[in-house]
């Protein structure tokens, strides 16, 4: 037996507000969209590099308020990046951590928290 990967969902309320995060913002892509009709909640693959995300709109799938954590390679590149967006909702800093890593941390529009971070190595 063997475990690949995690694929978190995150609840999203509003389908533009949702995009205007985590694609026009932090730069993730749309692999693919779903609805079961035209007027039902969407779900929707993002990603980024090696990252992948569930953004859904259906109410059972899980709550606002989660938190994950994505370990990065070149932080300062990544804030710099999102730093020079202006995202009029955030301006998340860059900052050392007691316990070894570099992080950005940002919520997004519906109350998930996202933690970029980089261990910090001697």
């Amino acid at each position: 037996m063997q475990l690949n990967t995690i694929v978190p969902i995150l609840r999203m309320l509003d389908e533009n507000k949702a995009k205007e995060f985590y694609i026009d913002f932090l730069g993730f892509q749309v692999d693919w969209e779903h609805r079961f009709e035209a007027d039902f909640p969407l779900y929707m693959q993002v990603s980024r590099g090696n990252i992948v995300l569930h953004i859904s709109e259906h109410y059972g799938d899980c709550l606002p308020g989660g938190a994950i954590r994505i370990q990065v390679e070149g932080i300062e590149e990544l804030h710099k990046e999102i730093s020079d967006k202006k995202y009029k909702y955030a301006r998340p800093g860059l900052e050392s951590m007691p316990w070894g890593s570099r992080e950005i941390s940002i919520t997004d529009p519906f109350g998930n928290r996202i933690i970029f971070y980089e261990p910090i190595t001697e």
